[in-house]
């Protein structure tokens, strides 16, 4: 299994996740954010992305407040720069674009390895580990027609329900 917890793996990925790669650490992105615990999750990490995909980047903040105003020192000058609370997730999230990569970043206070983004990668890394290349070709297929990486998966799965909700179940 692959230790998501350092970007090493991305070294030794296919061309983007190298680019990828390359991008956090120039800018030393993850490093800026060290304090925040901060983690690489997505579709880059494990090899679903597609075109368009951004870099997640999940954070563990206590204050907010203290979160944007370092955001906003770190980032406020990258190009198309925002950031927003969100009432639903009770968060922050902050995107902005470094070369050709779109990057956002999501904090919350909850520790990062339990956010719901860090625990789907894991899961769908894992189903896409037993189920193969043809599956995984299928999932990016899917999403280059417009879906959401959580809803594909439960699509071919054939789960019914909130997928997001339901692929927590299949946690391990």
């Amino acid at each position: 299994m692959i230790n998501f917890l350092n970007i090493s793996y991305l070294k030794s990925g296919n061309e983007r996740q190298q680019k990828a790669y390359q991008l956090l650490t120039d800018n030393q992105i993850l490093e800026k954010l060290s304090a925040y615990r901060a983690i690489l999750v997505g579709t880059i990490p494990i090899n679903i992305d597609i075109e368009n995909s951004d870099l997640d980047i999940v954070c563990e903040i206590s204050d907010k407040d203290e979160f944007i105003a370092h955001l906003n020192t770190l980032f406020g000058s990258e190009k198309d720069f925002t950031i927003a609370k969100s009432t639903q997730f009770d968060a922050i999230k902050a995107n902005f674009i470094v070369d050709s990569f779109e990057i956002e970043i999501f904090g919350q206070n909850i520790s990062t390895v339990q956010q719901n983004a860090y625990r789907h990668m894991l899961i769908e890394h894992r189903l896409l580990l037993e189920k193969g290349e043809k599956f995984r070709q299928e999932i990016v297929a899917l999403k280059k027609q417009g879906y959401k990486t959580e809803p594909v998966f439960a699509k071919l799965l054939g789960i019914e329900g909130n997928a997001y909700e339901e692929l927590l179940k299949l946690e391990y």
